[in-house]
């Protein structure tokens, strides 16, 4: 008909809206500097959780206490990372990221130095929950993600997975470099060192954040945004509790095999080198997962891309029920870290989609926040459900009732996603 477009496939809209929406790409080789130094920072600083993991039986037999007291820590510093990504994401909105990272490199090394002369609870709690967590890498998780973000717009969804990617190089590198100098040395010099390795290289780094990120040209974006404060057709503020929501959903799905593997498979009686080889092999394949999935977010979308990576969990995660023998465990451990390895970037990169540039730090931190309670809930219910049913097969089905969850609320997103594609390419 004359005077009016044919809607567009909702597989065209997204790219076509893409290229509609933006006059020049604002990608500039700088963005890859900015993007592996993060990356880097982002290894250097999540080495902080591993501390007191590595070290909890040493803590323990040191001060007489139970294991109860020192794995609080770990809980605290992730608590506090949440919480702390909300305040100095919206401090970096307004100031950029560079305050934001000298603080939080600064609050690691003085937190792991304190911690290392510590002679109770209150210190170590301190250490790990306010100074490594709040103010150390509650300044650099969802900063870093949001400052990446900035810097590209066309390969977007790589550029965030790389610098998520940081992660897993923590949990490669850290662990057995602890483990070793705790052994040789002792963990009070342990958290020392590594006290020591935060300030030289985190310092440094932040620096190479002075250079604030490019300007994208104003326009409404391919998420369906609208000057109107509204965000596919809701109020933001209910498609940012719905992005809130479903991060739970997943994290709690996500935690259950991550934390509790190796008890699962020894309890089935699998030696433990066997059973840890499988989380390794679970982080390894999710690594690998991160980047094939940044690039199948900058062809298809953030919500899509989250869809797929979470039905792929949910699917993962029933084969653990089925799964008992040896290679039968390491393969859905392989195919578990092939599925979740993409979903956490997904998040940040859908809030860059939909939201407005200026408020990609504090939205990108309160997601980054549920999915730290997600992730803690997980691993503290997995046990809990073991404890009340003395099987991990009903906590593994308890969590792919929260990973259905997630499916349905990110069904909803993207069902309305397409809807606003549809009104807006058909209006006359």
């Amino acid at each position: 008909m004359v005077g009016r477009r044919s809607a567009p496939s909702p597989d065209q809209a997204l790219p076509a809206a893409r290229s509609s929406a933006r006059v020049t790409s604002v990608e500039q080789p700088y963005g890859w500097v900015v993007v592996l130094v993060s990356m880097t920072m982002m290894a250097v600083a999540l080495g902080a959780p591993y501390l007191v993991i590595v070290a909890l039986k040493p803590i323990a037999a040191e001060f007489g206490w139970p294991r109860a007291v020192p794995s609080l820590c770990y809980a605290l510093v992730l608590l506090g990372a949440g919480l702390g990504g909300l305040v100095m994401g919206r401090w970096a909105d307004r100031a950029g990221i560079l305050p934001p990272a000298l603080l939080g490199a600064l609050g690691i090394a003085s937190g792991a130095w304190w911690a290392s002369t510590a002679e109770g609870m209150a210190a170590l709690y301190l250490s790990h929950g306010l100074l490594m967590g709040f103010l150390g890498n509650g300044a650099f998780i969802a900063p870093l993600l949001a400052n990446a973000s900035h810097w590209f717009d066309r390969r977007r969804g790589i550029a965030i997975a790389l610098v998520a990617s940081g992660q897993n190089l923590a949990g490669a590198i850290w662990p057995p470099v602890l483990r070793y100098l705790t052994d040789a040395y002792g963990w009070r010099q342990a958290f020392a060192l590594y006290a020591i390795v935060a300030l030289a290289t985190l310092l440094p780094l932040s620096l190479v954040m002075r250079r604030p990120p490019p300007h994208a040209p104003l326009a409404i974006d391919a998420a369906g945004r609208a000057r109107s404060g509204q965000v596919l057709g809701w109020p933001a503020g209910v498609v940012q509790a719905t992005l809130c929501l479903a991060v739970v959903g997943c994290c709690v799905a996500m935690a259950m095999p991550m934390v509790h593997v190796i008890a699962h498979a020894t309890d089935l009686g699998h030696p433990r080198a066997r059973a840890a080889e499988m989380l390794s092999l679970l982080l390894g394949c999710a690594l690998v997962s991160r980047l094939l999935f940044g690039l199948v977010a900058d062809r298809i979308g953030g919500l899509r891309t989250l869809l797929i990576g979470s039905a792929g969990q949910a699917v993962m995660l029933s084969s653990f029920v089925l799964a008992d023998s040896l290679w039968g465990l390491y393969l859905v451990s392989a195919l578990f870290g092939l599925a979740f390895g993409g979903i956490v970037p997904s998040y940040a990169l859908i809030v860059r989609e939909l939201f407005p540039a200026g408020q990609a730090g504090w939205r990108i931190g309160a997601v980054i926040l549920f999915g730290s309670i997600g992730m803690a809930l997980g691993g503290w219910l997995g046990g809990h459900i073991f404890d009340l049913t003395g099987s991990y097969r009903n906590a593994f089905l308890v969590g792919v009732a929260f990973n259905l969850g997630n499916l349905a609320l990110v069904g909803t997103l993207l069902h309305r996603q397409r809807h606003s594609w549809r009104l807006r390419y058909a209006a006359p």
